[in-house]
């Protein structure tokens, strides 16, 4: 029997929600003086309106140690943890620490935390390859060795309709942010080996930018038949539609999902923005 737990960036899917074997383990937003659960009550259109309405940049703080223990005190004999990057949050540290409190009072279970290097959906499919892996009577071991591999090649892309909350964060001149908003320039990220974010292109507008960016995920992924791609959105369901479509007809894949981005999902990419994993 096994569990996989994810912190509330890793969107679940709806199949996953009811399987009963994933879980998240909620971050908390802050918005001015205002704290938000990452959790089932989370509200986008409001916490998107906050957001915009504030002078200042919203936060985050990852879940607690004690957080993680709780749901490690579980009938499963196997325990994954997948986290955000943790070039971007303390969440995996705070997982590696609840795992080793844990331990000291129960040693019985095999406990694993893997750092996904990558953050939303990234993580969602960390989860489903966990689960495949399981599911396909692998030991332990040979699942934490075959989702290490997993994730040294999984690609994160994505772009964002406005660098508001960049600039709000103090991690983009103000120039720079009023230039490309008056220009329309739209940045394609991707995540680094190491789990960090790098500007791989640029556009003017959307759709060109969109192209840039399914450009640059094809330029890096092979073996499409044998690849899930996994697209969340904020507020902006016809924009994930139109990339899937994009994406199937520029190759084969094995499937292509849509999800809505939770609340640390929509904090980082803002109203507007699409994330891909492949």
């Amino acid at each position: 029997m096994y569990k996989i737990i994810l912190d509330s960036c890793g969107e679940l899917t709806e199949e996953m929600k009811a399987d009963g074997r994933f879980v998240n383990v909620p971050l908390t937003l802050e918005i001015d003086d205002e704290q938000i659960i990452d959790d089932e009550t989370f509200d986008q259109a409001s916490f998107i309106q906050k957001v915009k309405a504030s002078p200042n940049a919203p936060k985050s703080a990852c879940p607690s140690p004690n957080a993680y223990m709780l749901e490690m005190e579980c009938d499963a004999d196997n325990i994954y943890v997948v986290t955000l990057s943790a070039e971007l949050s303390g969440s995996y540290n705070s997982a590696c620490l609840g795992k080793d409190l844990f331990e000291e009072e129960d040693d019985s279970k095999n406990i694993h935390i893997f750092n996904s290097k990558s953050a939303s959906i990234g993580e969602t499919l960390i989860a489903m390859k966990i689960a495949e892996c399981e599911n396909a009577g692998m030991s332990f071991e040979q699942v934490v060795e075959a989702v290490d591999a997993y994730i040294e090649q999984q690609h994160t892309f994505f772009v964002l309709e406005t660098l508001e909350t960049f600039r709000k964060s103090g991690r983009l001149s103000g120039l720079k942010a009023v230039i490309a908003d008056t220009l329309n320039i739209k940045p394609v990220m991707g995540s680094t080996d190491t789990g960090y974010i790098q500007q791989l292109a640029k556009g003017r507008g959307m759709a060109q930018t969109i192209d840039k960016m399914t450009k640059c995920v094809m330029d890096v992924t092979t073996n499409c038949e044998e690849r899930i791609v996994a697209i969340s959105h904020c507020n902006c369901p016809e924009r994930a539609l139109s990339l899937k479509k994009k994406m199937e007809s520029l190759a084969n894949f094995k499937d292509i999902f849509i999800v809505d981005m939770r609340g640390v999902s929509t904090m980082y990419a803002n109203d507007g923005g699409v994330i891909l994993v492949v």
